[in-house]
């Protein structure tokens, strides 16, 4: 009894897998690859998904966690300028785009409608364009294309990408620009229309192992995300390449 209370602790130590931060538009992916990784006989990754900003905030207050995947270069950015990730683990890990989406249940819209037009009315739902790194890219590419001045008005903000897909999803808005990998992994909403690659900032999801990182695994996890194993289970949820 005395030697099992000794052991199990130290195995239950052995076992915990990395704790990782990641972007929300990463759940279902980042779910399979966690689940790839433990087929390989490794404990399974703890995963925390919530808007990039909110993520870098905590990693900034003291998180203890092993790897941070933003789904911009900023926050990494910011989280790297605190000396908080471990030198040369930093690197791109997939790109994405933005769609804009309407529900499943609403009626169907002409491919031939301009997307000024089409946006002309209805409230439009957006990751927090402040802070949220897919309400930042939808800002800049709306801007870029002259619309944001007449959609700002009816703009509805949330905390991160897939709470906009939900009021889209329940009809809370008439549309939402959201990424092209949420649209896909959401059978009420339908893409309408794919925002122009050029409108916006190039959209990139940076991966790097932390500083507080204690778990033996994360360093083996992180390289198995970026690679060609990694890489593909990524794509096959729409992932663009890095």
């Amino acid at each position: 009894m005395v030697v099992t209370i000794a052991v199990a602790p130290r195995a239950f130590a052995v076992q915990r897998g990395p704790l990782v931060l990641a972007a929300a538009s990463l759940q279902e992916s980042m779910n399979a690859a966690a689940d790839a990784w433990a087929r390989l006989g490794h404990a399974r990754p703890v995963l925390s998904f919530a808007a990039s900003s909110a993520l870098a905030r905590q990693v900034a207050a003291g998180a203890a966690a092993d790897l941070f995947v933003s789904a911009d270069e900023p926050w990494m950015d910011d989280v790297q300028r605190r000396g908080l990730i471990v030198p040369g683990t930093r690197a791109n890990l997939v790109g994405n785009r933005l769609v804009v989406v309407q529900p499943a249940s609403a009626r169907p819209t002409s491919a031939n409608v301009p997307l000024g037009r089409l946006l002309a009315s209805g409230r439009v739902a957006l990751a927090d364009p402040g802070s949220v790194p897919a309400g930042r890219y939808a800002q800049a590419s709306l801007t870029r294309l002259k619309l944001w001045g007449g959609i700002a008005p009816r703009v509805v903000r949330a905390e991160n990408v897939r709470a906009a897909l939900a009021l889209v999803e329940r009809g809370a808005a008439e549309w939402g620009v959201v990424y092209a990998t949420d649209a896909r992994a959401s059978r009420q909403v339908r893409a309408v229309r794919m925002l122009p690659m050029n409108s916006h900032l190039p959209i990139l999801y940076p991966l790097a192992r932390l500083k507080a990182s204690t778990s033996a695994d994360a360093e083996g996890f992180r390289r198995f995300l970026l690679s060609g194993a990694g890489k593909a289970i990524f794509a096959r949820f729409g992932f663009t390449a890095a």
